[in-house]
């Protein structure tokens, strides 16, 4: 188990290693003019050189890359080139407004998405057919949509919860609750039918093999079948459809966040890219990844905890 750790540790490294330097190369072929952006239209050329030089810019590109990765690997990324703040503090009162949403939704498909996939997969009929037909309608259907509507009925016309957040840094747990509501209902309405199809596939595939009749023959339970054996055989397919869905759903809330004025990573990470503010920017993507190699890491271990066959993989 320690080397199978290690192995999905050392290529998370790679992986953030690599995204941070092609990263770090796409923004400085893509920006420019950020210290008269940063000085505004009336300063003059001796000005902008004089920032330029202050913040690196007139530096080749391998030393300004290095002298970035030297500092963050200490966890030092810097502050933005447009307000001075740090980006540190910039991303931490952010992030646990995106990580609440997507986490809480993601949980909640989960649950929904289990259920639906299993009564789909054993019931049929009905609900079978339903469970398709969701799943087609739901991928048909973006999420942002889902939220204009939900804000549309819920907010604007019935006022049953806020058409924008009033989450601050002080706010207590009712703001937090009301300004969360018709977020996580969008995104949840929007992956749990995709996710049911993909759990009812895999229960089928388990319901179909030799150990299930071998267990009914023995007089064992429904019950028991489908929760202690079909069930942990059949989580592996669900856990990596989910984990695809974490990571679709943090570079995905974007709009959502947009729609319903949540002050959290997406806002912060459209902001710094339009400006050009390479630290922030870098910091938002550094963070993001590392959220990600950890969801996936997670996910290898529960993976290889239900079926020790991954482990030697």
């Amino acid at each position: 188990m320690l080397n199978f750790i290690l192995k999905r540790v050392g290529a998370g490294v790679v992986v953030l290693a690599a995204i941070s330097f092609f990263t770090y190369i796409l923004l400085y072929f893509s920006s420019t003019n950020i210290a008269r952006n940063i000085l505004g239209e009336y300063a003059s050329q001796e000005q902008v050189a004089a920032k330029e030089i202050e913040l690196g810019l007139d530096q080749p590109l391998l030393t300004r890359f290095f002298d970035w990765a030297r500092h963050a690997i200490t966890g030092d990324f810097g502050t933005s080139w447009f307000n001075s703040e740090s980006v540190v503090q910039a991303i931490t009162t952010r992030l646990p407004i995106t990580l609440t949403l997507v986490v809480v939704s993601i949980v909640c498909i989960a649950v929904v998405a289990t259920l639906l996939g299993m009564a789909a997969a054993v019931k049929r009929g009905w609900i079978d057919r339903l469970v398709q037909g969701a799943a087609v309608v739901g991928d048909a259907i973006p999420n942002f949509v889902l939220g204009i509507i939900l804000v549309t009925i819920f907010a604007i016309q019935l006022q049953l919860f806020p058409a924008t957040s009033s989450i601050a840094p002080d706010s207590g747990a009712n703001a937090w609750v009301l300004s969360m509501t018709l977020p996580v209902i969008a995104l949840v309405i929007n992956g749990v039918t995709s996710s049911a199809q993909q759990i009812r596939s895999a229960v089928i595939k388990q319901l179909e093999k030799d150990y299930v009749r071998t267990l009914r023959s023995r007089g064992i339970s429904e019950r028991e079948i489908l929760f202690k054996h079909v069930l942990r055989s059949a989580a592996p397919a669900g856990l990596t459809v989910l984990s695809l869905q974490f990571v679709g759903m943090l570079g995905g809330v974007v709009i959502i966040e947009q729609i319903f004025a949540l002050p959290g990573m997406g806002a912060l990470a459209v902001q710094s890219t339009t400006m050009g503010d390479i630290p922030l920017v870098m910091g938002v993507v550094l963070y993001t990844v590392i959220i990600v190699i950890i969801v996936n890491l997670l996910v290898d271990l529960i993976n290889g905890w239900l079926n020790p066959k991954v482990r030697v993989s």
